[in-house]
């Protein structure tokens, strides 16, 4: 990869932390925020759907406007406007002010992924694709394991502390986009329409499912509902079967960050220069499940945090290369697969915390049983569209 690509890469990783970072400082505080304006569980849930569901429409709007103005504005939108939602979050006196600064937050942050991957798709070969993929996705990691860190730290001081901390950090990151990025999209590369004008243009997302990364979004969607089924009540499950506190539960959640974002920076690219997106995803997802099943069954701290290590692991070689695939095989704007591919994981993120949270209620197996089955229906799915391939291939 070249200096000046590496460069910008780190621009980009740096740009998404702070996104990322936004998030994961809000985890551990809101439910404070919620006891305070005499809010319960059911309002909570609705504020965090509302996020993915405002991420899951805007994103291929965001995505499709990029191909036509350039990449560089729409991420300094998405990112500056974060930052504005956070400080409008930390001022919120009001359930109803809640609601609109995450509605806000989740229509603007949806600009900063698929724009970001997109200029990875602009100005990477296919070769070193999948490794820039790899790289973003450990920046997002390293976002979710400082901030829930930094927000319940802060926190102890003022309240909202944390949500201007973020906002400022946004800032900076705007001004470096700014200063230090390049454009990647040339004028002339640019196009004059978009394939989704329609902000819930179902229609687009349908016709998506029977074109060539049609495959790879039902992937992307399985890859992360599966693992949102469990991340969505592992904290309920680790304080309600084990009884652990709130120090020991952030200690297991830090885990699932760090070895994702090590898995994503250090392992998928040198793996999938070496055996092929495909492959890789054929590995990835049975040893996901497995590792559900070894999370089902540890019974105390020590063999929790290695089972959890493996699950981490194995989740960590998926999206990046499921997402690099995608951008491989797009027969539309780059922008607009990746807003694409962005909107099948905010379904997954919407879809699988909901479904796991009621399995849960029936019996806590059923979460890991659940999950592993959305795991193994990828592996199944990956297969189909192996021996697909061969079949052209051989003809």
């Amino acid at each position: 990869m070249q200096a000046s690509n590496r460069k910008n890469l780190l621009i980009l990783a740096f740009a998404l932390i702070v996104v990322t970072l936004g998030f994961g400082v809000v985890m551990p505080i809101v439910p404070f925020y919620m006891e305070n304006l005499g809010a319960g569980g059911t309002e909570l849930g609705l504020l965090v759907a509302s996020y993915a569901v405002m991420r899951l429409i805007f994103g291929p709007i965001w995505g499709s406007i990029s191909d036509r103005v350039g990449r560089k504005p729409i991420m300094m939108i998405g990112v500056f406007g974060y930052g504005v939602t956070m400080v409008l979050f930390g001022l919120a006196t009001k359930l109803w002010m809640l609601f609109a600064a995450r509605i806000l937050a989740g229509i603007l942050s949806s600009a900063t992924s698929p724009t970001t991957m997109a200029y990875i798709s602009d100005s990477t070969s296919e070769e070193d694709r999948g490794g820039g993929m790899g790289i973003l996705g450990a920046a997002a990691g390293v976002g979710t394991i400082i901030g829930p860190a930094m927000g319940g730290l802060l926190a102890e001081k003022v309240l909202s502390l944390p949500f201007f901390i973020a906002g400022g950090m946004s800032v900076a990151s705007v001004i470096l986009i700014a200063i230090l990025l390049p454009e990647s999209l040339p004028k002339a590369d640019r196009v004059q329409s978009s394939v989704s004008e329609n902000p819930i243009d179902l229609r687009a997302w349908w016709h998506a499912l029977f074109s060539p990364i049609g495959i790879f979004l039902v992937l992307i969607f399985l890859v992360t509902g599966g693992m949102m089924i469990f991340y969505g009540v592992f904290g309920l499950y680790a304080l309600e079967r084990f009884g652990y506190d709130t120090s020991q539960v952030g200690v297991l959640f830090m885990v699932l960050g760090l070895l994702s974002a090590l898995g994503q920076g250090l392992l998928v690219g040198p793996l999938t220069k070496r055996f092929g997106d495909m492959k890789v995803i054929r590995i990835g997802f049975p040893l996901s499940a497995i590792g559900l099943i070894l999370v089902m069954l540890a019974s105390q701290y020590g063999t929790l945090i290695a089972a959890l290590s493996f699950f981490s692991l194995a989740n960590a070689l998926l999206i990046p290369a499921i997402t690099s695939q995608t951008s491989k095989h797009a027969d539309v704007p780059q922008g607009v697969a990746m807003g694409l591919s962005n909107s099948f994981i905010s379904l997954g993120r919407i879809f699988g915390p909901i479904l796991g949270g009621w399995v849960f209620d029936l019996d806590w197996r059923l979460t890991f049983i659940v999950g592993a089955i959305f795991m193994l229906a990828g592996f199944f799915v990956s297969i189909a569209k192996s021996q697909a391939h061969s079949s052209v291939s051989n003809q």
